[in-house]
């Protein structure tokens, strides 16, 4: 890759990783409902997650889901699902731990699964395929696999370190939560993000 073609990869993967979504929202909320050190299963998850993605829609998944309609249709609805469920379970949470105990019980294969479902990450996934792996600087490839090899590590560099940055500051804030109501209206507020975007991604 040229040094224009990295520099722009870069930004992209900053700029889709640190913003926030589904990933980052979750990973917040259970930090601050029970600890950075029970997160960190999830913020392992996503970077695998999002991985597998990567290597499935740069070997052909990715056009695969975008040429059928009704496949990339049922994609979109089942993460919008997942999303109002988990903004739900979130919402009744009222005390810390009570997340994690009966409500937000993320396993590290649901982690990796979710990614599947998740409308921001198939975006990066389609738009890093699109743009760096079959294409170098406008015109085709000539290294596509070398390609997908490179943006597959930034990946697991990029969707690591900001899950985990999003989770420290979630768990910072545990001994502020603790007090009042603070962590009910801490978990509505976050159940509200994953609301509006579930509603977001059915406009993509």
């Amino acid at each position: 890759m040229s040094a224009a073609e990295i520099t722009a990869l870069l930004v992209f993967c900053t700029a889709m990783s640190f913003s926030p979504g589904p990933n980052t929202t979750l990973s917040t909320a259970m930090a601050a409902n029970h600890g950075l050190k029970r997160t960190l299963r999830f913020c392992i998850a996503v970077p695998t997650g999002w991985t597998l993605l990567m290597l499935a829609c740069g070997l052909g998944l990715g056009a695969a889901v975008t040429g059928v309609p009704a496949l990339r249709w049922a994609v979109k609805f089942a993460g919008v699902a997942y999303m109002l469920w988990l903004a739900w379970k979130l919402a009744g949470a009222r005390q810390l731990g009570e997340v994690d105990a009966s409500r937000l019980n993320i396993s590290f294969g649901q982690g990796v699964a979710m990614q599947f479902l998740n409308i921001k990450a198939w975006m990066m996934a389609l738009t890093l395929t699109a743009g760096w792996v079959v294409n170098a600087g406008g015109q085709p490839a000539a290294n596509p696999l070398q390609r997908l090899a490179i943006i597959c590590v930034l990946i697991v560099c990029f969707a690591f370190t900001s899950n985990f940055a999003y989770a420290l500051a979630g768990s910072l804030l545990r001994q502020w939560l603790v007090q009042g109501q603070r962590l009910a209206w801490f978990n509505r507020a976050l159940a509200l993000v994953l609301a509006l975007t579930a509603a977001w991604m059915l406009t993509v």
